[in-house]
């Protein structure tokens, strides 16, 4: 399959590198200021050497990449929120010409699910955003297997910074500056981490979920949202004299009829199965016939998220 790559950040540039192993030609890659195209396929390699060396992956425009040959556009673009542009619009334009989307940025199917939605009915192509939620765990396809409507809750630790975060606060009784500052210098935080310890991917992730178990109708906007930063090593030691921990945990659960999200810190069993630690996520599905399944694994990453998106370019027709 021929595909366009919109983003050249760790995700984007994986999905680039690993689309030949998986059966694929990349045609177009672009990245915030430039482009580089061509229907035979593009050098990967020298695109990603120059966006290495500061200079951009290659000479065209970004609008080069969004007309160029391709059988799926890969939207790998930071995650924007309200309108959700560029990422929507990127989307967009690659439905109204019949190609397929496969998307690892969060923003158009939390924000504007129902958008999204609507143009796929009126296009020849199909979305696809598995990578959106957990990384490399499969829960949307998990989910899809089942049937959504056999899928009542789900609940789940996905964010890994804030997991990190927390793993190492009660692990070695740090205070949350200290932690953070760590985390920032092994690269498992962004500079600005207030997406992650804030519980606003988090939030998202489940924003999409409850957009797929139901009407299509939630955004970030209806989700109750708590994070991470005014936890102290003291309310962590208190859970573990009780035999508890403290994570960040995200929940779909019914709320008269439509879902309802809440994301928050919460006391979890010490040695239980949402107490997973460091940069690891879990999600848990509640089935009508198949009781409790707890998906674990790689939440984030390159290379993670890229086989993610990579997977679901292999399920398109």
């Amino acid at each position: 399959m021929k595909l366009a790559i919109v983003g050249c950040g760790a995700v984007g540039s994986a999905v680039a590198e690993l689309a030949g192993e998986y059966g694929h030609r990349v045609t177009a890659l672009a990245d915030s200021t430039s482009a580089t195209v061509d229907p035979d396929g593009i050098d990967v390699g020298t695109a990603l050497d120059r966006k290495a060396e500061g200079r951009g992956v290659g000479t065209d425009g970004i609008d080069r990449a969004l007309d160029a040959e391709y059988d799926a556009l890969v939207e790998a673009t930071p995650t924007t929120l309200g309108d959700a542009k560029p990422g929507f619009a990127h989307v967009r334009h690659a439905l109204d010409r019949d190609a397929h989307a496969v998307l690892a940025n969060k923003g158009p199917v939390a924000e504007r699910y129902a958008d999204l939605r609507a143009a796929e009915r009126e296009s020849e192509g199909e979305v696809l955003f598995e990578a959106a939620v957990g990384g490399a765990i499969p829960v949307l396809s998990t989910i899809a297997d089942l049937g959504p409507t056999n899928v009542t809750a789900v609940r789940g630790v996905l964010n890994g910074t804030a997991n990190f975060i927390l793993s190492r606060m009660s692990a070695e009784g740090l205070d949350y500056g200290h932690v953070l500052a760590e985390a920032q210098d092994l690269g498992v935080a962004e500079a600005d981490p207030t997406f992650d310890v804030e519980g606003t991917d988090a939030a998202l992730k489940c924003v999409i979920l409850a957009n797929v178990l139901g009407d299509g109708e939630t955004t970030l906007a209806d989700a109750n949202v708590t994070g991470i930063t005014d936890l102290t090593p003291s309310a962590l030691d208190l859970a573990t004299d009780d035999g508890r921990t403290v994570r960040l945990v995200g929940e779909v659960v019914d709320g008269d009829g439509a879902p309802e999200v809440r994301v928050g810190p919460r006391l979890v069993p010490e040695n239980g199965t949402l107490a997973v630690t460091g940069t690891q996520n879990i999600v848990q599905l509640e089935t009508r016939h198949a009781g409790q399944l707890n998906l674990s694994g790689r939440g984030a990453g390159g290379r993670a998220t890229a086989t993610a998106v990579l997977g679901d370019v292999g399920r398109l027709p």
